[in-house]
């Protein structure tokens, strides 16, 4: 039963020398939360789930993924206005459900924030190479990507660069981040907005006929792919500690990003298959390709520049994710300490912040992992499924606790929120599916050679 063990709500309300310092209102929040969730999945996810999945149909992907987002961010959202601590799905999870399930949901996002991270930061190179090349600058073979040995290639040197560029933000301190953040959220929407109003003009309605060349099927596999790219407004609930009035400004933050970036993927994959005829967008920069088939070379240059600012932030806010998850559940025990210590200068977790930077650096520097997208996607489906549960467990467990923020018709929106994410998991491919599960079986060991015994709250029992 010690497996089945919960943080209580006042343990899990953290003061003194362990909390990190309140700096974040909505507005952090909300730029935060487009930060993360447009980046790869516009420019690059996209042409791929054209091409390969859903065909013009790909708005309809887009729409049943939202759809699916939105009943699970409802549910983040209850959680986030009443646990406003670090560690997301995680925290969450050790007060309705008990330390094993929460290790387990911990070890999960692990993998999404982390895969995520490496994912990003290769296509994050690709763009950056090509903005170089642009201007006649090339790379050594090299240096221009994770190890090849038939490519003659070694390490993907930009990638390493950016991650540990952004791993010294972090460490800054929280609000810088934001602020720099919020300047790179605006470069990118206004890229986005210019690539609409640009592409608009050059639709062609035939384009989207047959618009279900895939049928029904096609579409929701475009859904499972194009989840990938609303992954990141779960990242939001890492920061809870750190906001200001996490009962008012995490909801707004949660579902004000969603939304926001829902309209602009539906604008977006409308105009890209209106421009380009589906079966010729399964390339690499489908944004700037579109336009280039439009014959707007300039301004297909300029939406490379959005690609990589828009890339930079998921990087950030991926990583800001991965350095508070660990400094969680390194402070409840299940992973050494020294994770847990706070800069008393910056008031951030410098060490797993520099930990996180140097592992996923290395990682995607001498490693290929840009196709290992749809694991984030399961990762964060399970996350999904889980706290949609978790709001009908804590509503029973603790009925007249407090809440910022109540999901509506309690339990049928957590349960369709639980059943349209288990279903977009069941779309993914086998291979995926393997990989989790190889996944999963390493954090159980982990958990059983050093979690279970260093837990926190396996030390409160024996006193």
């Amino acid at each position: 039963m010690n497996l089945l063990r919960k943080k209580t709500l006042d343990a899990s309300r953290v003061s003194g020398e362990g909390k990190l310092n309140k700096t974040l209102g909505a507005l952090d929040l909300t730029a935060l939360g487009v930060g993360a969730i447009i980046g790869t999945g516009i420019f690059v996810m996209t042409g791929v789930a054209a091409a390969e999945h859903a065909g013009p149909a790909l708005v309809l992907s887009f729409v049943i993924a939202a759809l699916a987002c939105a009943l699970s961010a409802l549910c983040y959202a209850e959680f986030a206005s009443t646990l406003p601590v670090s560690g997301s799905a995680y925290a969450y999870s050790y007060v309705a459900f008990g330390e094993l399930l929460a290790w387990i949901l911990g070890w999960d996002l692990v993998l999404e924030y982390g895969v995520a991270a490496a994912a990003v930061s290769s296509g994050w190179s690709g763009y950056f190479q090509g903005l170089l090349e642009g201007f006649g600058v090339h790379l050594p073979t090299a240096l221009s990507g994770a190890y090849n040995a038939d490519e003659g290639t070694f390490i993907n040197l930009p990638a390493v660069v950016i991650i540990l560029l952004i791993s010294y933000l972090l460490t800054r301190g929280v609000k810088e981040t934001a602020r720099f953040n919020e300047v790179m959220v605006v470069i990118k929407i206004a890229v986005v907005l210019l690539f609409i109003f640009t592409g608009i003009f050059y639709v062609k309605p035939e384009n989207w006929t047959p618009f279900m060349p895939f049928g029904f099927h096609g579409i929701m596999n475009g859904a499972a792919t194009v989840f990938f790219a609303y992954i990141g407004f779960d990242a939001l609930s890492t920061a809870a500690e750190e906001v200001k009035r996490p009962q008012r400004d995490l909801p707004i933050g949660i579902i004000s990003s969603l939304a926001i970036c829902t309209v602009l993927y539906i604008a977006v994959s409308l105009v890209l298959t209106g421009i380009v005829p589906y079966q010729s967008l399964n390339v690499s920069d489908p944004v700037s390709f579109a336009l280039r088939f439009a014959g707007q070379d300039m301004i297909a240059g300029l939406i490379s520049v959005g690609a990589i600012t828009g890339m930079t932030t998921v990087l950030l806010v991926m990583l800001f994710g991965l350095a508070r998850l660990l400094f969680a559940i390194s402070r409840d025990g299940l992973l050494p300490k020294a994770m847990s210590s706070v800069n008393s200068k910056t008031h951030t977790p410098v060490r797993s912040t520099w930990m996180v930077g140097v592992v996923i650096a290395a990682l995607t520097g001498f490693i290929p992992l840009d196709r290992l997208a749809n694991l984030t996607s399961i990762g964060t489906l399970f996350a999904f499924v889980v706290v949609s549960l978790g709001v009908i467990v804590l509503r029973r467990t603790h009925p007249g606790l407090t809440r910022g923020f109540t999901v509506p018709w309690v339990p049928v929106i957590p349960l369709l929120s639980a059943a349209a994410c288990a279903y977009l998991m069941y779309n993914l491919g086998k291979e995926t599916w393997i990989g989790f599960f190889v996944w999963l079986v390493a954090g159980l060991a982990i958990y059983a050679l050093y979690g279970y015994r260093s837990s926190q709250l396996n030390g409160d029992s024996n006193r």
